[in-house]
């Protein structure tokens, strides 16, 4: 595809600016992972809200772009070689944002690397753990008589977050002494789980001191203040 225009979801969420980064989202912890690195970083973009409550997300304009109908999801007008760029998931985003403006992601190949694998743990371990504690805590299966399944992906949560603790035992952020995008992959998260879950006392949350303390840098950042609130509420 040449144009903006050529991509299916636009009809149903026309651009405003064509020449800006189009992202199209909800801030949940994935979705605000690119609002916050887009803040971060300067790139101009225009925010499309995917109405969840109306199931836009399984609309056949945004399956076009994600056919795995999950969010965050971009299209890039300035993509490789001039030509717009889509994407969708979250890490392959932060990723490419990374390496398109130069910020959030080391110069320095080893240290690449090792930041690249932080973003891998969010992705692998991280997300989909705390998600189902979410799940066993907040919603449905928090009335299953049965708590084994809730006290396994506890237990896991617990052991990651002890991961990340030692890591920030002796450095500033998830990566080393520079912020990165795997501090961007992980912090929403972990925001997520003793917040909006509540579930901060099931998995000892307070007993974390140093992710604690990062966790308060990254909220206090405002880049990230202001990416936790986009796309906003109607």
């Amino acid at each position: 595809m040449t144009s903006l225009s050529d991509f299916p979801i636009t009809r149903k969420w026309p651009a405003t600016h064509p020449d800006r980064l189009q992202l199209y989202s909800l801030p949940t912890p994935n979705g605000v992972k690119v609002s916050i690195a887009l803040e971060e970083t300067g790139v101009p973009y225009e925010v499309h809200r995917v109405d969840f409550a109306r199931d836009e997300q399984t609309s056949p304009e945004f399956l076009s772009l994600n056919p795995n109908n999950k969010i965050p999801a971009i299209i890039d007008p300035h993509g490789p070689g001039g030509r717009p760029l889509a994407l969708f998931e979250s890490g392959a985003i932060l990723v490419y944002l990374a390496n398109k403006t130069g910020k959030l992601l080391p110069r320095d190949e080893a240290a690449r690397w090792h930041t690249l694998q932080w973003v891998m743990f969010q992705m692998g371990g991280i997300g989909p753990m705390f998600g189902q504690v979410g799940f066993f805590h907040k919603f449905a299966g928090k009335d299953f008589e049965d708590k084994r399944p809730r006290d396994r992906y506890v237990a896991e949560s617990k052991r990651l977050l002890g991961v990340l603790d030692k890591q920030l035992a002796t450095n500033k952020w998830i990566a080393g002494d520079e912020y990165t995008i795997a501090d961007i992959a992980s912090f929403p998260w972990i925001r997520n789980l003793a917040g909006f879950y509540g579930a901060g006392d099931l998995v000892g949350f307070d007993g974390f001191r140093n992710v604690r303390r990062a966790l308060d840098a990254f909220l206090a950042r405002p880049a990230v203040e202001r990416g936790l609130t986009i796309p906003k509420a109607p």
